[in-house]
């Protein structure tokens, strides 16, 4: 009786811990990139089950999220419009990527660089350039949005968010 409480413990511990890798083995892994898109159109986004490529960010909402398509059909998600501009501007194919964005106004798809940008929207990483499909009163176009985020001239800059905002 002594010898089997031994082994029988060890037996225990082993199979606790083959249930604990069996369960996160079949735990559903977040998405982060889909091959194969050829038709260069936005895909379905798992919410709650996608990861955000530059900050790695779980995309919760299709409110301003960003898809981004490489000529060989690799897509890549973004949960807000600058991640998508930081993480794109070091790619060599980045003029020829087919980029979609989720409007604010409409809530549809549409072609990121044919899309107004507020300057001051509430979005996931608190840049604030929320996509829009109709141009408004102090909008910005793609380019302007691009160079802005690239400049540091965003809701993440204190000086920049005093000026917009006042706060």
């Amino acid at each position: 009786m002594k010898k089997i409480m031994p082994i029988l413990g060890t037996l225990i511990f082993i199979s606790i811990v083959a249930l604990i890798f069996i369960s996160l083995a079949k735990k559903e892994q977040p998405v982060t990139i889909v091959k194969g898109n050829m038709a260069f159109k936005p895909l379905p986004i798992k919410l709650n089950a996608t990861n955000d490529t530059q900050c790695k960010m779980i995309i919760k909402s299709e409110r301003n999220a960003v898809e981004v398509i490489a000529p060989d059909g690799r897509t890549w998600f973004f949960d807000d419009t600058g991640c998508m501009v930081l993480w794109l501007k070091d790619k060599e194919w980045r003029n020829r990527a087919k980029i979609w964005v989720h409007t604010i106004d409409t809530k549809r798809w549409i072609e990121a660089k044919k899309a107004w940008y507020g300057v001051r929207d509430s979005t996931a990483m608190h840049y604030g350039f929320g996509a829009r499909e109709k141009r408004c009163r102090d909008c910005i176009d793609f380019n302007q949005m691009r160079l802005r985020m690239l400049r540091g001239e965003n809701l993440t800059n204190p000086k920049i968010r005093k000026k917009l905002l006042g706060v």
